[in-house]
């Protein structure tokens, strides 16, 4: 599977938790998503994510939204 493939189909299934409302569900489905595949691991970025999600600035369907999909 390549990486535009890939970071596809983890947008996919985490924006199918975040629709349904499950927020936490479905941003911890990307950072899982993303760390399965070589060229989309990033430490970093799985850091920031779980800093905003703590501090609430991932607390609504439309800031996960934007966050998963601002993923490239």
């Amino acid at each position: 599977m390549t990486r535009a493939e890939h970071l596809a189909w983890c947008k996919k299934r985490a924006l199918e938790y975040v629709d349904r409302g499950q927020i936490n569900e479905g941003l911890t489905s990307m950072m899982s998503g993303m760390s399965k595949h070589p060229e989309t691991r990033s430490e970093m970025l799985d850091g920031l994510t779980v800093s905003l999600m703590m501090n609430g600035h991932l607390s609504t369907v439309e800031q996960a939204r934007r966050h998963i999909e601002g993923y490239n």
